[in-house]
């Protein structure tokens, strides 16, 4: 157990593609680009590839390029493929380049993560008393993280070994311990003032989500889906009426924070995802079928949900398919 953690928050190693003889579609600007970026390539037997958090400062000075940064989802670009792709973020198209390159970042030294004021397990003490290179390599470890009131709240995982460790200042019996953080992706910057409310403790009034941006809600989505799965849920009997608030429901993670909070409070998850929601549906979520739902100011959700793209850039209507599963879960949705 540790009092602080330096590094836990921080810039993510991040992709940059320069996107050749860039046509944009539509008006927009430019900054952050979206949560969910996908490139699909003109042939069609090529999948599309995502790129998470992506932002761009827009054209190249004195070219046609548009240069776009973000975090590759785990299989990137196809190998050796450069031709013409095609760029949404789920809502819209946002244009199409002739060719692309992936840009290789430049070498930089990762910080490294200090946990300060550890107390020492008695494995670790007898790792640092040995001292060789392979006591000290610690392969795979979990850095659990808690709340103030000494809840799990989530964890991140990474392969590492031990640096330094040496006297600290949080007590006698204690130690500040140096890791390799060359395996260990941070918390983005933006981020942390969502973690910085959720390490107070979970919500404990409804909406506390509803002013942040589409960016910052993803981040809150992520936390209620970690705390739910550390949580025993008590499903509702049969026949439950729920209510969902659907004033905020301006972007897709609204629409699963604000059905989280209908059927399990402040801070509830019901899904993050359609499938999610499917899986909620059939129990163990704080849910039992059949039940009913009065989704207000449904609106609000059939504007800004009804015109999405799938990866392939297929249109769909996420508020109708919503819909349907909940339909297909047992749940009686009434519109207002």
């Amino acid at each position: 157990m540790c009092e602080a953690v330096d590094g836990l928050f921080g810039e993510p190693r991040r992709g940059t593609y320069e996107l050749f003889g860039w046509v944009p579609e539509g008006v927009g600007g430019w900054g952050w680009v979206g949560s969910r970026v996908w490139l699909v390539p003109d042939d069609e037997a090529i999948e599309p590839w995502l790129l998470e958090d992506a932002e761009s400062l827009g054209l190249l000075p004195g070219s046609d390029s548009l240069v776009l940064t973000g975090r590759d989802d785990h299989e990137g670009p196809p190998e050796g493929h450069r031709g013409p792709v095609r760029v949404h973020d789920g809502s819209r198209w946002l244009g199409s380049c002739r060719e692309y390159t992936r840009v290789l970042p430049p070498e930089r030294a990762a910080p490294p993560l200090i946990l300060r004021g550890l107390a020492q397990g008695d494995r670790l003490r007898t790792a640092l008393r040995t001292g060789t290179r392979r006591a000290l390599d610690l392969e795979q470890a979990a850095l659990e993280i808690r709340d103030d009131r000494g809840e799990p709240l989530t964890d991140r995982f990474l392969w590492t070994t031990v640096r330094e460790w040496g006297p600290s200042s949080y007590g006698a019996d204690l130690i500040d311990l140096e890791l390799d953080g060359e395996l260990f992706t941070p918390v983005p910057g933006y981020a942390q003032p969502v973690w910085e409310q959720w390490l107070e403790g979970p919500p404990d009034t409804p909406g506390a989500w509803a002013r942040l941006d589409t960016r910052r809600r993803e981040v809150w989505l992520d936390l209620v889906q970690e705390h739910a799965c550390r949580r025993a849920h008590r499903d509702r009997s049969a026949g439950h009426a729920y209510e969902l608030d659907g004033r905020q429901i301006t972007d897709e993670p609204g629409l699963y924070l604000a059905l989280g909070e209908a059927v399990n409070g402040p801070g509830g998850y019901f899904g993050g995802c359609l499938d999610a929601l499917t899986d909620c549906l059939r129990g163990s979520f704080g849910y039992t079928a059949p039940a009913t739902l009065l989704w207000r100011d449904a609106a609000t959700a059939r504007e800004h949900l009804s015109r999405k793209l799938a990866p392939c850039g297929r249109p769909f209507d996420l508020f109708a398919e919503a819909l349907d599963v909940l339909a297909e879960g047992g749940m009686q949705v009434s519109l207002m």
